[in-house]
């Protein structure tokens, strides 16, 4: 028996997980906890601690579970370097998973991105293009700039000199070097992503698109499961889903 807290648990995120985890006998939800609520009264009872508060909330989450020896599976996306750098720290002392995505389906995309650029080479131009509900508060979305990241690992560039955030204006012709990045906002979309790979004559574009959060929950408790036993370090889904 795995023995959770969910911090954000009144959020959207936080009700599919509750939801999911009733439906997972070798679960039990030990506490739910929300703004203003103490994480620390009640952390000695569980095992683990899934995150999908916000990111502000994040790195307090992650220096309690440090100080009582809890793992923690991080969801919430949009931390500043300095977080992720505090944040990064912390996994000196225990285990943690940190994806900007959780779903099977969004991982499967993550590897094929990796291949295709990979295969396609430096002869195609890259854009990624998102669509989140219009509630979402951060741009662009955590899946995709884990897709922009593995992007700029496989053509060995900074993201930070080549992005291109939408364009406007007389901005030139398409250079060879950039990467497009397109944040749509709209409606109550859960989550769509296209990679678009575009040479002369012809396109590949992959796709995700989620109709429903209990992928992302199913995976995030999966990935609670899977960690409790693990040793102290940073693990993404590609490490819960055998990937790599």
């Amino acid at each position: 028996m795995t023995r959770i807290i969910i911090t954000g648990s009144k959020g959207r995120m936080g009700q599919a997980l509750l939801s999911g985890a009733a439906r997972i006998p070798e679960l039990e939800v030990v506490g739910q906890i929300d703004a203003d609520d103490d994480l620390g009264a009640i952390i000695a009872k569980c095992d683990a601690v899934i995150d999908f508060s916000f990111h502000s909330a994040t790195l307090g989450v992650a220096k309690i579970c440090a100080q009582h020896q809890k793992a923690l599976v991080i969801g919430t996306t949009g931390h500043q370097p300095e977080e992720k750098k505090q944040l990064t720290a912390l996994t000196n002392q225990i285990p943690v998973v940190w994806a900007s995505n959780y779903s099977t389906g969004v991982n499967t995309l993550f590897w094929l991105t990796r291949k295709a650029a990979e295969i396609l080479g430096p002869g195609f131009d890259l854009e990624v293009v998102e669509m989140h509900h219009r509630l979402k508060k951060d741009a662009p979305s955590g899946t995709a700039t884990t897709l922009l990241e593995i992007l700029g690992d496989v053509r060995k560039v900074q993201l930070e000199e080549v992005l291109r955030h939408g364009r406007q204006g007389i901005t030139g012709e398409r250079t060879a070097s950039e990467i497009g990045i397109h944040a749509l906002r709209g409606g109550d979309v859960v989550g769509d992503h296209t990679v678009i790979f575009a040479a002369n004559g012809e396109r590949v574009e992959l796709t995700h698109k989620a109709s429903s959060r209990e992928t992302f929950a199913n995976g995030a408790l999966r990935a609670a499961q899977w960690l409790v036993p693990q040793k102290p370090g940073l693990y993404d889904m590609q490490d819960v889903l055998g990937l790599k």
